[in-house]
């Protein structure tokens, strides 16, 4: 994802002690593309999640599922959140 609606975004950033998948500065706004992985790793995501809210970002999280099969919703969800 390189840039949606103007807004431009970066892959694989490193944010304090994490990677993030997608960030748009301008948006402060964190994407995260979650697989089957993160079924058992909940309480790290909680614990990740609750760290960026706390610099200021807000994060937003999709399965990859949802992306593939449902792509325009999540398209319309982020839209949203950079607004």
């Amino acid at each position: 994802m390189r840039q949606l609606e103007g807004y431009k975004f970066r892959r694989q950033v490193p944010l304090g002690p994490f990677i993030v998948d997608f960030l748009c500065l301008e948006a402060n706004l964190v994407i995260e593309l979650d697989g089957g992985q993160h079924v058992e790793a909940a309480g790290y995501d909680r614990n990740r999640t609750s760290y960026l809210q706390e610099q200021g970002f807000r994060v937003i999280r999709f399965w990859n599922g949802e992306v593939l099969q449902r792509t325009d919703e999540v398209v319309d969800e982020i839209l949203r959140n950079l607004s």
